[in-house]
This record gives structure tokens, sequence and C-alpha cells, in this order.
């Protein structure tokens, strides 16, 4: 089979624009960028985080075909970023090559070797000035309530030229935050996979928007990418062979290190990278996203939020995917039933016994797989329903008294569910950047 090439990319700098080429054989691939009000082209730090953008952008064109070998003739990397790389592919992919029935393991990378030393880290003043990206979801929303009293961030957005996502706009207006936007336009070709017979999935698109990023706080003179994956972004949903496959990969933990250390080599520490979020269960994020009460009319998470095509995009939540379960549930103990009614407008998830197969899913009651969703893992989900009982405008919630039957004697008890409540696990957060509960 033939490699994927990666061709070169173009820098415009008085155009503000980024342009990524690629090859598979005889067909070429172009995906474009643009940076409004960006300023810090000249910087080699900016030279190095568009190579990133790069790099990890030619995951959505690989996967068309998903040849055994990557061809960098003209990009040269280093021995980690060799790993790094091969990694994003195999691991980021994971979820594409399990339904198309492939084995990436033995990808092959083909590049030339770079020795150049990191580019120095520039001289600031002042205080921190983050950029935060930021989806319109209780996440990204949290982050910024953690960040702004400590810094002064601003926020980024990605869509496509010309296109704003209501979903977005809505929350973001009420941090009242400045916002950095790039803009980001696919080959037309991705978009008609059926039509020329590429093969199709979920890429680590999370890793892409990392990367872009890092490139706008160089060109906006910012020094951290402050991220919102929480601790259960790494659960995995299937283990193949030794191989965890993880929907999430891109907002892992194991991404979140590989690309700091790749970003300190290359970038010399002129943007730092991290999730405040990381010690931090979807709980635990409810929990602070609950008295955040001037955004519970605006935020949405739904993916139908988010298709690409405007006509069939919605405005508020479809209250039937399992975004919309996993959200309602894990916010369930935390905001009253009234709340949330009024968030799906009338139409609660946890009110439709026929919506059970979906939250038996989100338990693991049901004997399938975790959803291939951004959703939280099974110990937080039996938590929100252990914490949601104890509310007495739950009582008579349906597909809650339907999931305690099933769950019976394993229901967590209430150490188990308070640990949730607490920060766990490793995590990169500064001490600039922490609160009291992460520095003990």
């Amino acid at each position: 089979m033939t490699a994927f090439r990666y061709d070169g990319y173009d820098v415009d700098p008085a155009a503000g624009t980024l342009a990524c080429h690629y090859s598979l054989g005889e067909r070429q691939f172009t995906e474009r960028f643009a940076f409004p009000g960006g300023t810090g082209w000249d910087e080699r730090a900016a030279a190095e985080a568009a190579r990133w953008v790069f790099l990890l952008a030619g995951v959505s064109y690989y996967k068309t075909a998903a040849p055994p070998v990557l061809e960098l003739p003209d990009t040269p990397l280093r021995s980690g970023e060799v790993e790094f790389l091969r990694s994003f592919y195999v691991d980021g992919l994971g979820e594409f090559a399990y339904r198309n029935g492939l084995d990436l393991s033995g990808l092959r990378i083909e590049a030339p070797t770079l020795d150049a030393a990191p580019a120095p880290a520039p001289l600031r003043t002042g205080g921190a000035r983050p950029l935060v990206p930021f989806g319109g979801g209780i996440d990204s929303i949290v982050t910024v309530e953690l960040v702004r009293p400590v810094a002064e961030p601003a926020l980024f957005v990605v869509g496509r030229p010309g296109d704003r996502f209501a979903a977005i706009e809505r929350p973001l207006a009420v941090t009242g935050l400045p916002v950095v936007r790039a803009e980001r336009r696919l080959d037309d070709q991705v978009l008609r996979s059926r039509e020329l017979g590429f093969l199709n999935g979920h890429v680590p698109v999370t890793g892409i928007i990392s990367a872009l990023a890092v490139l706008a706080a160089v060109l906006h003179d910012r020094d951290a990418v402050v991220m919102s994956n929480e601790w259960s972004s790494s659960v995995g949903n299937l283990l193949i062979g030794d191989r965890m496959v993880n929907h999430q990969w891109s907002k892992s933990e194991a991404f979140e290190a590989g690309f700091r250390a790749v970003l300190a080599a290359s970038l010399g520490g002129a943007v730092d990278y991290f999730s405040r979020l990381r010690p931090y269960s979807e709980l635990l994020i409810a929990e602070r996203f609950a008295r955040l009460d001037r955004y519970h009319g605006s935020f949405q998470s739904c993916n139908r939020g988010f298709h690409i095509d405007p006509a069939q995009r919605l405005d508020h939540w479809c209250g039937q995917c399992d975004k919309c379960c996993f959200i309602d549930l894990i916010l369930s103990p935390f905001l009253d039933a009234a709340t949330l009614r009024d968030v799906f407008r009338g139409r609660e998830p946890l009110d439709d016994l026929g919506l059970l197969p979906r939250f038996e899913d989100l338990v693991g009651t049901s004997g399938d797989t975790k959803p291939w969703e951004c959703v939280g893992d099974v110990d937080e989900c039996r938590a929100a329903v252990t914490l949601a009982l104890a509310r007495s405008d739950r009582a008579d919630t349906p597909v809650l008294r339907a999931l305690a039957a099933r769950l019976g004697p394993d229901l967590p008890p209430p150490a188990a569910v308070e640990s949730l409540l607490r920060p766990r696990g490793a995590h990169f957060v500064p001490d600039a950047y922490a609160t009291d509960d992460l520095l003990v």
C-alpha cells in the first residue's frame, strides 16, 4: 500500500495563515488555517508551533486509507518526537482502527533526524497570560472560573471560516473575556469520504486543537495553554490484546505528558501546556459547575450543537444522546430537578425510561462497553446515582429508580463517593494556578 506523505507547509505572516500539504499516492490534500490578529510569526517558537500543527493535523488525511508508513522527507524529527507522533497515530486512532478492523501497531515513520536546540523561551514580564480553549460545556466553564482569579485569561475558539456555534458563543459571552480565534478549513475531499471510498472514523481532534492553541498562544503573546481534560478521560473503553482503546486518548494524561515533553524540546518553554482539571473527576467538576448559576441558561455539550451542516445543527440539547444523558446524570446530584428540566426544555433524559439503555451503558449494567463519547467512567456515574437518590426532588425520577434497582448492592458506599469529590491522581498544574486542594 502507498505510504502517507507529509509534503510540507507554507506560512504567510502577512495573511496570518498556515497551509499544510499531504499526499497519498496521486491524491493530494491541503488543510488551511488562519489566525486573525496574530503578530508573532517571526518568533522561532512560532515556526516550531506551526510544525506541530502540520504534524498532528495530518492524521485526518492519513485515515482515508491508513497505510503502514508515514513519510516525512523534508520534516526532520527528534527521537522523542518520533515516538510521540507514532503514539498519536496508533493510540489516537485506536477507536478508528477498532471500528474498521485494522491493526496500526506496525506503523513505521520515516523522517530525517533533527538535532537542533530548542527555541529559547522569550523573556516575559507581568502576570500570567494563559489561553483557555473553550467549548461551551461544563469542563471549560469550570476551568475559566478556576483560572480567572490568578491570571489574565483569553478564550481560544476554533471554527470554520465564517461559521460560529451558538453552543459556544452563548456561554462565551457570559464569561466577558477576550477571545482569540483560529479558522480551520479541512480539505473538501475528507468531507466526501463515502463518495470517494475513504475509510472513516474518529480522530484525536483534541490533539489538533491543542497544537493550534499553542501556535495561537505564541502569536498572541500568551504564555500557557490551559486545557479542561479531567481525570477520567484517561480511562479507556476497550482492551484489545495489550492495548487500551480510548475514545478520549488525546484528552488523556498520556497525551498531555507526551505533548508537554515534545513542546519543551521544541519550544524551549515559550508556552506551557497543562490541563487545569486533570486531577478532577467529572463528579467534582459537576459540583463546581453547579455553583456557577450564571451559566446554567447558556451552556450546551450536546454534539448536535456542533454538526458541521448548519441546517442540521441544534441550538439546544437534543435530550436523547449519550452526552445529554451523561450531563443530566452527573449534574443531578447538584442541581435541582426543576433547573435541569429547564436546561432540557422540559424533556429531561432522566424522566424518559426509553433512554434507560443509554444510562445502563453509563453505569455499566448493560454488559456493553463504555459509550464511545466524552463521558465519565462507570464509578463516576454510579456515584452520581447514589448522590442524586438522596435528594428529595429526585425520589420519583423514573430512570434513577430503575438504575438503583439494577445496581442494588453495587451502588457505591459514601466513602467511595466522597473520594470522587476530591482531587486525585497526578497532574501538571503549576503552583501559580493551583487552588489549596492541589497544594496539600
